[in-house]
Parts: C-alpha cells; structure tokens; sequence
C-alpha cells in the first residue's frame, strides 16, 4: 500500500520505454525482470544486470518502488545466478525480489532483501498466508480466488495480525488487468511438452492462443464447438468492479503485460490511475467507468472478463488470435533532431503518411509513450498540411525527442 493509505498500483516494465510511460502515468512501483529467471525471460527485451542502476534511479525520483522478478523455477545450476542478481539488485538499492522458489526466497532473506511471494506458489488460504509471512511482506495470491474468498483472507490477517519480517501486517497483492494463463495460477506444461520450451522458465511457445478442433479419435468425427480458440482466455479486467477489489482489503493491485508495448502500459497505468484516484475522492461512476473502458479497449487486448473473482467458476475465451483493439499503431518514422528553445521536433517520414489532425505516438527509452495530435508542421522547411515517405518534417511537441525515437500513427483498428 501506498504512503496516502490508496491501494499501490503496479506496473509492468519489459524495457526502459515502458518503465517511462509508466513512471510518467501515475504508477505506485513497477517490476521487472533481469535478464533470465523470470516469468517473461523470452518475451520482452528484457534489463540487463547494468540497467538496475538505471531503473533505481528513475524511480526513486518518482518515488516508485521496484520489485525484480525471480519467479522461475530454479535448479541447480542457477543458483550462483540468482546470488548475483540479488546481490547486483541489493547494490542498486531495488526494493524487493518477486520469488516462487525457496532458494530465491531464503537467498534473499538472508541478503535482507524484501521478499515477495510469487503468485507462482498458488496461495489460496490463510494457513498458507502464515507460512509465507515468516519469509515475505506481501503475497501474491492465486489467480482463481473469488473476491469473497480474498476479502476472508485480509480480514483474517488483520484479526490475527499477520505480520511478515518487517513487522508490518501481511500485504495482499492480486493481478488486476491483462493476460491470464489458462493454467492453475500460469503453471503451464503445454509449451514444454510441444516444443521443449518451458513456460515455467519464462520461455512460454503460447500454445493456447492457437487455433483447435476437437476430434473424436474412434470415429473421426469433429465436435462442433462454438470456439476454436478454447484454451485461449480473454484478458482480465477489474476496472468496472475496482470498487469491490479494493474494499475487500487488497494493498497491491498488479498490472500484467511486461511483453506489451509502452503505448499500453501509458494507456492502463492512466486509465487505472484515474479509477483509484476516482475511488478515494468518491466520484467513481457508471458514466466514468464508461470512459475508462474505453480508453482500455484502444490497445492490445483479447476481449475483457472479470476472472473469478466475482463467482465466475468457468472462464471466458477469446474468439481470434490476436488483438481485439479498437485502434492500431503503424509506423511513421524516426527522431532526427530537438530544438529545445523551441519545443519543435524534426523526423524522417519512412513508412506511413502522416497530416494535421492526425493522432501520433512518439516512444523512446527515455521518452516512454507520449501521444498528440499534429496540429501545424512544416515538410522539408515549408508549411504544409501533409507529409509523405522521405520528407524531413517538424512539429511542435512538449516534450524531448531523441535519435532513438519512433513515431507512429494512431488509426482506427
């Protein structure tokens, strides 16, 4: 929980351009992963060991706590890797590891690192809350709890004052919005089974988001089913009943999506800031609600669903294989130059054209996802309402461009 008593949104960083939109949107702490190790350790970018500095420092300005991912399974082989990247993330002053494995969990105890525990290790009751509160200050609880079961919980912590190391009450943390596995808590094999990649070592081949027919293997005969995709889940979403998550005693409320680009993280982290700053000023409504659903349903997402925590004990699936957004980005070109004096940016139009009026997104490393509207440009050094493939054009932005940065088109989907 936050030092204002609101509940600590978290964000997910997958590199140094999500890490800044979401600094730059309101998030309460981020995590990450290093390297290997962690749940998406082939799904994004991913840090490097040198970056730790870096991202402390970013956030400490801001100050946002900083949780690194050690969630995989571990074998041993692994383990002076993990003492490194403890030992590497003590030094940059990160505030807690995320961990599944009892050898990360005691390694960081004894380095003195907080500890949280992974939803990895399926928490599902308060016995097992006990057990973890020896080791860790916040716990991550399995996925497939319903509110009422999680609300037992927290009430539980604070009747029997559940105290983790730090001699605080026992935080919970659940995920609250993106990608959900089809598997108990993500403990899938399927990847690992088709093609030796384990997903429980962060190197998920998403078999369930493909396509599936049922056959019946005696008679040959087809099962018709509504759904090819059966064992791809839509996208969990609590921002319509965010209300009910955080009075049922929720501290942490945990965004998924570290393998997903900046412009949704800027767009979920201001979308679900808004709704818990709405919350506490007591104006979160219907007509509010609306809005934010729609702002959620611009980037990537496979349809929404409320998981189980409102008694839901079948999940939903999504009907394609990719995104269901209402809007897409296309590539328009490059960060050439940066007039400071002037706020004004000069690009190279490789790909798409681009007019006043439109919607743009510049992303960068340091930039993090930042959107406007064009509303006067100069091309090749002359006022002109349209820029094309090849031309040199500058606009006037409010903030810093870099070489590195690319600018995108906003379109309809």
């Amino acid at each position: 929980m936050t030092t204002s008593g609101k509940i600590e949104l978290m964000a997910p960083a997958g590199n140094f351009e999500s890490l800044q939109a979401a600094l730059d949107n309101g998030c309460d702490s981020v995590y990450f992963g290093v390297e290997q190790l962690n749940m998406r350790a082939r799904a994004t970018i991913n840090f490097v060991l040198d970056d730790l500095p870096e991202i402390a420092r970013r956030c400490n300005e801001k100050n946002v706590r900083t949780y690194l991912t050690l969630n995989t399974i571990i074998y041993d082989h692994d383990l002076s890797i993990v003492k490194t990247l403890l030992a590497k993330a003590k030094e940059a002053g990160i505030t807690a590891v995320i961990a599944s494995d009892q050898a990360v969990i005691m390694a960081a105890k004894t380095m003195g690192i907080e500890v949280h525990i992974s939803t990895q290790l399926n928490v599902t009751n308060i016995e097992t809350v006990k057990f973890y509160a020896l080791f860790a200050d916040t716990i991550v609880l399995s996925r497939e709890l319903s509110l009422r079961q999680v609300k037992s919980i927290t009430e539980l912590i604070e009747k029997e004052q559940i105290k983790g190391p730090s001699g605080n009450l026992v935080e919970i943390e659940i995920f609250g919005h993106g990608a959900l596995c089809m598997a108990v808590s993500g403990k899938c094999y399927l990847s690992l089974h088709s093609h030796n990649s384990s997903a429980n070592r962060g190197a998920c081949k998403q078999n369930c988001r493909k396509k599936y027919t049922v056959i019946d293997q005696e008679s040959g005969f087809e099962i018709e089913i509504d759904n090819e995709y059966m064992m791809s889940p839509k996208d969990l979403c609590t921002l319509d009943f965010l209300d009910q998550v955080i009075d049922a005693g929720i501290k942490v409320l945990k965004i998924e999506g570290r393998g997903r680009a900046a412009d949704y993280v800027a767009t979920v982290i201001k979308t679900y800031r808004e709704a818990i700053d709405a919350y506490y000023e007591g104006t979160f409504t219907k007509d509010k609600i609306n809005t934010w659903m729609n702002a959620l349903s611009t980037v990537y997402n496979r349809g929404f669903w409320s998981g189980y925590y409102l008694g839901q004990k079948l999940g939903e699936w999504s009907d394609n294989p990719g995104s269901s957004a209402t809007q897409k980005k296309v590539y328009v070109g490059k960060g050439m130059h940066y007039f400071p004096k002037s706020n004004i940016a000069e690009f190279k139009i490789e790909a798409y054209d681009i007019k006043i009026g439109d919607k743009i997104l510049i992303t960068g490393p340091s930039t993090g996802a930042q959107e406007l509207v064009i509303d006067n440009m100069f091309v090749n050094d002359e006022v002109s309402d349209k820029a094309t493939k090849g031309d040199s054009c500058t606009l006037k932005v409010p903030f810093r461009i870099r070489l590195s940065d690319k600018m995108y088109k906003i379109v309809e989907a």
